[in-house]
């Protein structure tokens, strides 16, 4: 799927179809509470030290005139959220130290667990938003086949990928360097992720 979904991507940037452009993908955003969850080091996954998960629930509404994943991309990037990514999330936990992470639900469903072996299981669903501070453990557990998953980053930050015990002591450092973003991924400057995660510095 990711490859497919990678070739319809491009021919969707090329062309503009089915793309909503930037400026409407913002009007697509519905206002939700934010969901916060904090996870404590498990030995494994480090999690954040101070900033919570933030999920919004059905968060962006899709259509049948756009493509969803565009939809999701073009959210992302008018915040300045970029280096999209389509596919699904890897079935092993794994984290990164260097940089925040958005995930962005475009079809399916799929169950997550986020915070490592000792985190908390959500389903998510089209329209649901999930932001991760860096240092947040993710796995998929299990997914339909059409789940899909749209993924981006701050500006600010390095990716990397890290799932085993040797990462640590790395990883613990580097953590609480990765600075807040200067946009919610979802509602842009004015966006309650930006307010609750300075609010926890």
């Amino acid at each position: 799927m990711p490859i497919l979904e990678d070739l319809k991507g491009y021919a969707e940037r090329a062309t503009g179809l089915r793309r909503p452009g930037k400026r409407k993908a913002v009007d697509a955003t519905r206002i939700r509470k934010p969901h916060r969850v904090r996870f404590k080091d498990d030995g494994l996954i480090p999690n954040h030290p101070r900033w919570p998960l933030i999920i919004y629930r059905s968060a962006v509404a899709l259509d049948d005139r756009h493509d969803p994943a565009a939809v999701i991309e073009d959210l992302f990037e008018a915040n300045g959220w970029g280096d999209t990514w389509r596919d699904g999330i890897y079935d092993y936990v794994h984290y990164h130290s260097r940089i925040h992470e958005v995930l962005g639900i475009a079809r399916g469903k799929g169950r997550v667990r986020f915070g490592g072996k000792k985190g908390r299981i959500f389903t998510l669903k089209p329209g649901d938003v999930a932001v991760l501070p860096a240092g947040t453990g993710h796995q998929c557990l299990s997914a339909d086949s059409e789940f899909l998953v749209i993924g981006a980053y701050p500006p600010t930050g390095t990716y990397d990928e890290c799932s085993i015990v040797e990462d640590r002591l790395r990883t613990l450092k580097a953590i609480p360097k990765v600075p807040v973003p200067r946009r919610d991924p979802v509602y842009g400057v004015g966006g309650p992720l930006l307010k609750l995660w300075k609010r926890a510095q």
